[in-house]
């Protein structure tokens, strides 16, 4: 697939230019608005890509090139298309449980904390990770196209949705309400995933799908709705909330700092 860069590229700008505008015309809180946190999170993405093309030899769509028709998917005789839908699928469940585990496993919350201390929720959240998240992420995946041998489409379909369904699902407008409750018995909507950028803990430990809403529904970590309006809830963590631990430096250390359970504020009293 001598295209595959340019062709992943091209949809992620391209989705990231259209969902820049809409937020602006159609914010749902107003985070959207031009600032520097916007820059640093586009500073982090920057540096994630270049350290991922430093640290692998091949990323995930290569390497399925390289190991296509092995694995145990090489054992199937079956059509190219349900090769490629299954494995999205198992592609798809395995992140869902990759992010579940960066909520609960404490050295894994420290890289993942990152994403979640952004004070604010617009598009540029979706692509506000630690190197170290990333760098784990990608592991995961060439794990998986190892185990699996699947088609290298599957995986470029798979890469594709994941980079523009973060930038969807983190981008500050909504759809209206009756429209987000039917969407939602299939896709992560945004207002499905702003609640799990609450900083609420029951609400942050939910909502943990990337794409598909039936994996949390199936493994019963859904919440269908925030306590609070989405329009006006806290967003964040209730620590590294001054504009210095929001800074580039204090992002890439840290998940060197002390590893705080009230990073996520504790259950309290209901409302």
């Amino acid at each position: 697939m001598p295209n595959e860069p340019l062709i992943r590229v091209t949809i992620f700008l391209g989705t990231l230019a259209v969902l820049l505008i809409v937020q602006r015309l159609w914010p749902a809180r107003g985070d959207g608005g031009w600032s520097l946190r916007q820059l640093t999170n586009a500073a982090l993405v920057v540096l994630d890509t270049l350290i991922l093309r430093l640290a692998f030899p091949v990323l995930a769509v290569a390497f399925a090139m390289q190991i296509q028709g092995g694995g145990l998917f090489g054992w199937l005789a079956w059509p190219a298309w349900l090769e490629i839908i299954v494995a999205v699928l198992i592609f798809d469940v395995a992140i869902y449980w990759q992010h579940r585990l960066l909520h609960t496993i404490p050295l894994l919350w420290r890289m993942h904390r990152v994403h979640h201390a952004d004070t604010a929720f617009d598009v540029t959240t979706g692509v506000r990770f630690h190197p170290f998240e990333t760098t784990l992420s990608m592991g995961i995946k060439l794990g998986l196209v190892f185990l699996l041998g699947p088609h290298p489409v599957a995986v470029l379909v798979f890469e594709i949705l994941l980079s523009a369904g973060s930038l969807f699902t983190h981008a500050d407008f909504r759809f209206p309400a009756a429209l987000d409750r039917r969407l939602r018995w299939l896709i992560v909507t945004p207002s499905m995933h702003r609640i799990h950028h609450s900083t609420w803990r029951p609400e942050t430990d939910s909502n943990y799908g990337f794409h598909l809403s039936i994996w949390d529904r199936v493994f019963g970590s859904y919440t269908p709705a925030p306590r609070q309006d989405e329009r006006s809830m806290p967003i964040g963590l209730d620590r590294f909330r001054s504009r210095r631990e929001q800074s580039l430096l204090q992002l890439l250390i840290n998940p060197f700092r002390p590893n705080i359970r009230k990073d996520r504020i504790e259950e309290k009293q209901d409302a």
